[in-house]
């Protein structure tokens, strides 16, 4: 397993965080494999998902060795964290800035980036530990909000969820995030039904593209 310093490089260098709700471990499986080839390696699980800890579980160990990094999504308590960690998550997300959360994957040395939204919750949530703070509903503010951010908090690694598309990703990077969480857009569930893998690929291989550009520019 990586380590917590080794997951953060990994992810701000990718740009890329694939946000999943798959209903079988057998699915997502071949959807991480798909994103992979595709050039996304993290991919997020929300705890909405029916048996979620078991799909974390199997996908983490059949993904073994492919170069793709598993995370648990809409963690909403420690307690809920530290299973997700047990069950073989390499990093944990949540909706929210809970203090007991940061700190719980602190003691396990994983990476967590926690939601915030206002100015006063991505300082508490960055001062707090976290390793990169999820600003949710991205939505709300746009890429604009991000620049506001960068502002007083240029030392901030800061991340959208929600609202990212093709239009938005680079504009966000552009305003200062280090990277995105992109969900249906990127592999909604429609394509994981239909088992388009292709398609998949091809969605990660576009937003892995738009965030290099907009770095380049």
């Amino acid at each position: 397993m990586a380590d917590r310093t080794q997951i953060v490089r990994l992810l701000k260098e990718t740009g890329v965080v694939a946000v999943i709700r798959a209903d079988k471990a057998d699915d997502l499986v071949d959807v991480g494999r798909a994103l992979r080839e595709g050039g996304v390696k993290f991919i997020e699980i929300t705890m909405t998902v029916p048996g979620a800890l078991a799909v974390i579980e199997k996908a983490t160990s059949a993904l073994q060795g492919d170069d793709v990094y598993i995370g648990a999504g809409t963690v909403l308590d420690a307690e809920t964290a530290r299973q997700a960690i047990l069950a073989g998550a390499n990093y944990v997300v949540s909706p929210v800035f809970r203090p007991g959360i940061v700190a719980l994957c602190k003691r396990y040395r994983v990476a967590v980036t926690p939601g915030a939204l206002t100015p006063t919750e991505v300082l508490n949530a960055w001062d707090a530990g976290a390793d990169i703070v999820k600003i949710f509903p991205a939505g709300v503010g746009g890429p604009q909000f991000f620049k506001d951010l960068k502002g007083p908090f240029p030392h901030i690694e800061i991340m959208p969820t929600g609202a990212v598309n093709r239009k938005t990703c680079p504009e966000f990077i552009q305003a200062g995030a280090c990277a995105v969480g992109v969900g249906g857009e990127l592999v909604g569930k429609p394509l994981i039904a239909a088992r388009d893998f292709a398609a998949i690929t091809r969605n990660a291989q576009d937003f892995v593209a738009l965030v290099a550009q907009a770095r380049n520019r």
